[in-house]
C-alpha cells in the first residue's frame, strides 16, 4: 500500500445529522464545509437534499460556494430524490437501495430482480444529465455475495463512476471486510468505496482493511459522529494510511485537532480525553519515567512516525502523584519560571500532596503553587514555622480554629473563634504572635484555579506592619482555610525577613 492513493470521502454533514441530538444550522454547515476544503477532503457529501427545502439550500449553498473539493448530494434510487440533488447543484450524486434480505423484505418490499432494474434506471438517468454517479448497495455486507457481485456489475456497465460497499450496521470484522472487497475488485474495475459503521469499533479497522485489499476511497466522519455508535474516524484513518502504510492523501493533516474542535462545539459532543490522534491525552505524558524519556527523545514513548506537530497537536506533560523533578522544571522553565534546587523540591512535593486528594493539576494550578513557593522566605529564615492547623464549624457551631506552631524554637499554640472557619483561622495565626502582632491585613483576595469543586484555591495577602512596610505574599491549595492560613504566615515571614535585613 506504499504511495497508494487514497481519496477521502467526508460524510460529516450527512451523518453529523443522523446523531441523536445534533441540529446543525446552515451557516454552520457552510462553515464546516470550508474548514473541511481546508483540510484537503476530497468529496463531501453535503446533505439528503429531499429531506426538506432547508438542506436542499443549505446542499445548493455549499455546492456554488467556490471550493476545491467536489461536492455530493445523497439520493435514494428515486427520480425526485435524484432531481433534489440536481437542483442543489451537485456534482456527484450518490444514490443507494438496500439489497440485503433483511432490507428488501422490510424496508421497500422489492425482489432481487426489481432492486437491480431500481438501481440500474437511477444511474442511468444520473448519466444522462450530465452528472458524476456514486452507486450503493445498502447493507452490502450482508447481502448474499453472488447477488452483490451482481448487482455492481449491472450499475457498472450503466455508467456508474464509483460503487460503494457500507457495512451498514457494522458487523463486519477486519479479515471478513479483507476478503469481502478482494472478492468485489476481481469483478469491478470502477473504483470502490467503503463505508464502516462503527457498532462494534471497528469502523476504522474494517476501512483500512478494505483499502488493503483494492478499495481506494474511504468514508469517514470528524469525531468518527453519525448514527448510532457512528462511523469511521477521519483523523485515525487518515493517519493510519499516512504514517503506518505510507499511503497517499490528500489530507492537510495539521488542520486536524483544529477541525476537531469545531466539530465539537458544533455538534456538542465532547471527546474522551483518551481519543486517538486528536484527544487532549493523545500527546500527554504524566509518569515520570515517561515523561523524562519524552523530553529526552519523544520516540521513547510515543509512536515516532505521527507527531503532535503532523495533527496540530501540542505535546503536554501532564502533572501528578507520579510525575518527577524533571518534568516540572521543564514545564516552569517553558513559562520562564526559574527555581533553584531547594524551591523545585518543594514545588513537586506540593503538587504530589495536591494530586494524591484526586486533584487533576493544570498549568494554572503548578504557576499558583510555584509563585507561592517562590515567594515566601526560605526555611531557614522563618519566623514561624507551621505545624498544624484545625478547624471546627457548623450549622450550630461557632466557627473556632487552633493553630500550632513553632516560632524560633518555641511551641506555641493559639485557639480563637470568628464569622467563618478563615476568619477564625487567620486570627488564630496573628494571636501566636502574642503582643508582637502590630501586622494589619491590607488585602486579603481568593481566586479558584480552574474550575469544579475540588478547584485549587489562590489566596494573595498584603500585610503592612507597623512601619508602613507591606508584603505580599500567596499559597495554593485544595483547602481554602490552609491557602489563607500559609498565604498570611508567609507574609508574616517575609515582613520578619525585611525588618531583619533593614
Amino acid at each position: 500500500m506504499r504511495n497508494k492513493k487514497v481519496t477521502v470521502f467526508d460524510t460529516t454533514l450527512r451523518d453529523g445529522e443522523q446523531t441523536p441530538g445534533v441540529s446543525l444550522t446552515s451557516a454552520q454547515k457552510l462553515e464546516i464545509a470550508r474548514q473541511l476544503d481546508k483540510l484537503g477532503v476530497d468529496i463531501i457529501e453535503a446533505g439528503f437534499p429531499i429531506s426538506s427545502e432547508g438542506d436542499k439550500e443549505s446542499v445548493k449553498s455549499i455546492s456554488n460556494d467556490g471550493l476545491d473539493l467536489e461536492v455530493c448530494g445523497l439520493a435514494r434510487v428515486l427520480k425526485k430524490d435524484i432531481d433534489a440533488c440536481f437542483d442543489s447543484d451537485v456534482g456527484l450524486v450518490h444514490t443507494f437501495v438496500p439489497t440485503s434480505e433483511v432490507q428488501r423484505t422490510y424496508t421497500i418490499k422489492k425482489s432481487q430482480e426489481e432492486v437491480i432494474q431500481m438501481a440500474v434506471e437511477a444511474v442511468q438517468y444520473i448519466k444522462d444529465n450530465g452528472r458524476r454517479c456514486m452507486f450503493s448497495a445498502m447493507d452490502a455486507t450482508r447481502t448474499e455475495p453472488e447477488y452483490l457481485i451482481e448487482v455492481f456489475k449491472a450499475v457498472q456497465e450503466a455508467g456508474c463512476d464509483i460503487i460503494n460497499v457500507p457495512d451498514t450496521v457494522g458487523v463486519m470484522v477486519p479479515s471478513a471486510m479483507y476478503r469481502q472487497i478482494k472478492d468485489i475488485a476481481t469483478e469491478i474495475t470502477i473504483p470502490i468505496d467503503v463505508h464502516c459503521h462503527n457498532d462494534f469499533g471497528l469502523a476504522v479497522a474494517n476501512s483500512l482493511m478494505a483499502v488493503e485489499a483494492g478499495a481506494s476511497q474511504v468514508q469517514v466522519t470528524i469525531n468518527g459522529i453519525g448514527e448510532r455508535a457512528g462511523n469511521a474516524d477521519l483523523s485515525q484513518t487518515v493517519m493510519s494510511l499516512t504514517s503506518i502504510y505510507g499511503a497517499k492523501t490528500n489530507i492537510h493533516t495539521e488542520y486536524l485537532v483544529e477541525t476537531s474542535k469545531m466539530i465539537e462545539n458544533y455538534t456538542g459532543i465532547r471527546l474522551p480525553p483518551n481519543t486517538p490522534v486528536v484527544g487532549q491525552n493523545a500527546f500527554s505524558h504524566e509518569s515520570g519515567i515517561h515523561s523524562q524519556g519524552v523530553l529526552e527523545k519523544s520516540d521513547t514513548f510515543e509512536p515516532g512516525i505521527m507527531t503532535p506537530e503532523m495533527v496540530g497537536h501540542k505535546r503536554r506533560i501532564v502533572l501528578g502523584k507520579h510525575t518527577g523533578k524533571h518534568a516540572v522544571k521543564q514545564s516552569l522553565e517553558s513559562a520562564g519560571i526559574i527555581s533553584s534546587d531547594k524551591q523545585l523540591d518543594e514545588i513537586v512535593s506540593r503538587i504530589k500532596e495536591i494530586a494524591n486528594k484526586g486533584k487533576h493539576i493544570t498549568d494554572a494550578d503548578l504557576y499558583a503553587v510555584a509563585s507561592a513557593v517562590l515567594g515566601k522566605a526560605s526555611s531557614e529564615e522563618e519566623l514561624i514555622k507551621l505545624k498544624e492547623v484545625s478547624v471546627m464549624t457548623g450549622n450550630i457551631l461557632t466557627p473556632t480554629a487552633v493553630v500550632k506552631a513553632d516560632i524560633q524554637g518555641k511551641e506555641i499554640i493559639a485557639a480563637k473563634t470568628g464569622v467563618g472557619p478563615v476568619d477564625a483561622a487567620l486570627k488564630a495565626v496573628r494571636d501566636i504572635l502574642g503582643e508582637s502582632n502590630h501586622f494589619r491585613l491590607q488585602e486579603f483576595r481568593i481566586d479558584a484555579i480552574t474550575g469544579g469543586a475540588d478547584a485549587l484555591a489562590d489566596v494573595y495577602i498584603g500585610l503592612e506592619n507597623e512601619k508602613g512596610r507591606v508584603v505580599t505574599a500567596r499559597s495554593a491549595n485544595p483547602d481554602i482555610v490552609m491557602a489563607s492560613v500559609e498565604a498570611l504566615v508567609n507574609a508574616m515571614n517575609l515582613l520578619y525577613k525585611r525588618e531583619e535585613k533593614s
